[in-house]
């Protein structure tokens, strides 16, 4: 019993953990039509200012909260200079992420040295759930997550600035017409993707140390639990995300870690050949 309860909380956290991630992945790709493939740098770089504050003798706290601000806001900078003038050409906007991305890991690299770099957990310890005791901060995770999760339906759905944004991702035309200006709409998406890459950066290096490849990992796996999920809706890649993240923190209770990776990759490709759509198609919050 206390080892189904265990294995039952390690998928949850590390489910948390790919929600994060596919949540921006997701909002770009709706938004956009492109996929962003320095997300999983963007991860890196949380994870990196979060080491940085702590190494120069802040509270842990402090570079968690900074790495989402930091981050977001060189995800706009990025949008305005160069990603925006790629949206006609998606191919070529995935190219240019993924060599932003990979000038910003052999960056990392570079001024770590390779190496693999601790930080402490902010709230160490455990929780006492009666069947048996959890880590109080992956615990800490899953609850930050489902703030998060509400945070950004409420932005989408329930302000003004979500009412832009599902505007401009209906129709730009019209919008640009109705005088919302698509350009700031554009690069505040991009930006508020970038900073949910960054706190799950933030969050999860006490739990995988800082490396220069920590993003790469995630990245493949919020790829394809958006494109299980679908695209066009809040929930979409929500639904993939908790299904790729389940998965893989379930199977390799049962079967090697590397099998299981490739296992859930087969489920997911097999899956999105029969239903291209997603689990979730459409638009809408």
């Amino acid at each position: 019993m206390a080892n189904a309860f265990v294995a039952v909380f390690e998928i949850l956290s590390f489910g948390a953990i790919i929600v994060l991630i596919v949540l921006g992945l997701g909002i770009i790709a709706s938004m956009m039509g492109i996929f962003n493939f320095a997300q999983g740098e963007f991860v890196l770089l949380g994870a990196y200012i979060t080491y940085l504050g702590h190494r120069q003798g802040l509270p842990v706290w402090v570079g968690m909260a900074l790495a989402p601000l930091l981050v977001g806001m060189l995800g706009f900078v990025l949008e305005g200079l160069i990603i925006r003038r790629f949206y006609a050409a998606p191919i070529v906007a995935m190219l240019g992420t993924y060599a932003l991305g990979l000038i910003i890991r052999e960056t990392v690299r570079g001024l770590t040295g390779g190496l693999y770099l601790p930080v402490p957990e902010p709230i160490g310890g455990s929780i006492d759930l009666g069947v048996v005791h959890v880590s109080a901060w992956r615990f800490t995770i899953v609850v930050i997550t489902i703030l998060v999760m509400g945070a950004c339906h409420v932005l989408l759905s329930r302000t003004s600035f979500g009412l832009r944004v599902r505007a401009t991702l209906e129709n730009p035309a019209l919008a640009r017409a109705s005088g919302i200006s698509t350009p700031f709409i554009y690069g505040a998406t991009f930006a508020v993707g970038a900073a949910l890459a960054g706190l799950a950066g933030a969050l999860i290096v006490p739990v995988f140390t800082l490396f220069a490849d920590l993003g790469i990992r995630f990245l493949i796996q919020g790829f394809v639990a958006v494109m299980v999920g679908g695209i066009g809706s809040f929930i979409a890649p929500v639904a993939g995300a908790a299904v790729i993240g389940a998965l893989s923190a379930a199977l390799p209770w049962v079967i090697a870690p590397v099998l299981a990776d490739v296992f859930v990759f087969v489920l997911a490709i097999a899956f999105i050949k029969f239903r291209p759509q997603g689990l979730i198609a459409g638009r809408g919050v």
